[in-house]
């Protein structure tokens, strides 16, 4: 029978189901930490490195559990997503695990290392030019002309099913240490992971707070959360942090941020830069600029943060090297 939820709420049932699914599949990434980024920070910092998890983002774990829950006949014909790089890797590793095919639309200007290792996963990639082109009418045309089933970037109930395992492997490893309180900071494009992890921890760790973060000009989300109500980000492209910029939060996702998440904060370029050069230097990892946008909050905008503790995702780590070069001279 079809598992398919897209009309469900996303409840705590329906994450723990999707964590028991990616069990053994997805890598389960630690808390890391670094005296030199504490003091930095000028509070206890800890990082979850999801720069880790395979394709090198969270976004394997929506991807899977998107897929995973899909009855046979409907995910042998094949699936249909839309990104910028990292759900694009992560939906095609996952199609092609379960045996099946996937069609990736992907904006013509993301990096070239996200659109070629999208092909090495065996996915067929269709480029757009996202200023003059809409990806969702490409989408719909492929879909109806194909019969695929179309895997959202965020706005789909098992992808932020998926995203919300990060949420509540961060509650358990800091229940072990003995942490009851933190502020979470966590990259933001759409929400599938800002809204997934505060569902998480709303149920697992009712002290700790979600708060999304965003590139400067494109902090959708922050001005939405402020006047209570989804706002439309002026430009779609223009800023290195392309793995989170999106036009508006979801329509799924956006309720629930509202409804659980403290005030945004964005970050500027050079921030997210530093964040990575700081990452590289002090924790030996590897980000990519949207990927480093939570831990740019962290380190130098302690003024925003309230708590004596706080979790920063590093959500991505699929970097250009001319990109890489660049952070690195902020090392």
């Amino acid at each position: 029978m079809s598992m398919d939820t897209a009309f469900e709420p996303v409840t705590i049932d329906t994450i723990r189901a999707a964590a028991a699914r990616l069990d053994g599949h997805a890598r389960r990434t630690p808390l890391l930490s670094s005296p030199f980024l504490d003091e930095v920070a000028g509070r206890r910092l800890l990082v979850k490195p999801e720069c880790l998890q395979h394709t090198g983002s969270f976004k394997f774990r929506g991807a899977w559990s998107a897929l995973s829950a899909l009855d046979e006949a409907t995910r042998s014909k094949g699936v249909l997503a839309y990104s910028s790089g990292n759900h694009a890797q992560g939906v095609a590793y996952a199609a092609s695990l379960h045996g099946t095919s996937a069609v990736i639309i992907m904006p013509a200007d993301a990096p070239a290392l996200k659109i070629a290792n999208t092909r090495a996963l065996g996915a067929e990639v269709v480029l757009y030019d996202r200023d003059s082109e809409s990806r969702e009418e490409i989408g719909a045309r492929l879909q109806a002309d194909r019969g695929l089933h179309l895997v959202k970037p965020y706005d789909d109930p098992q992808v932020i099913a998926g995203q919300a395992s990060c949420g509540l492997e961060i509650a358990a490893d800091a229940r072990a240490m003995g942490i009851e309180e933190a502020e979470v900071l966590v990259c933001c494009g759409g929400g599938g992971l800002t809204g997934g992890i505060a569902l998480a921890l709303e149920a697992e760790a009712p002290g700790f707070t979600a708060r999304p973060v965003e590139p400067e000009g494109f902090d959708d989300v922050t001005r939405s959360l402020r006047s209570g109500t989804r706002e439309v980000n002026a430009a779609t492209s223009g800023n290195i942090c392309d793995a989170i910029l999106t036009p508006s939060p979801g329509e799924l996702t956006f309720p629930i941020m509202q409804r659980l998440c403290g005030a945004g904060i964005a970050v500027t370029e050079e921030e997210c830069l530093r964040a990575m050069a700081l990452a590289f230097t002090r924790l030996k990892l590897v980000v990519e600029p949207g990927g480093a946008a939570a831990l740019a909050a962290a380190l130098f905008h302690g003024d925003a943060l309230q708590s004596d503790t706080v979790i920063a995702t590093l959500s991505g780590g699929n970097v250009d090297a001319p990109m890489f070069q660049r952070a690195l001279a902020y090392a």
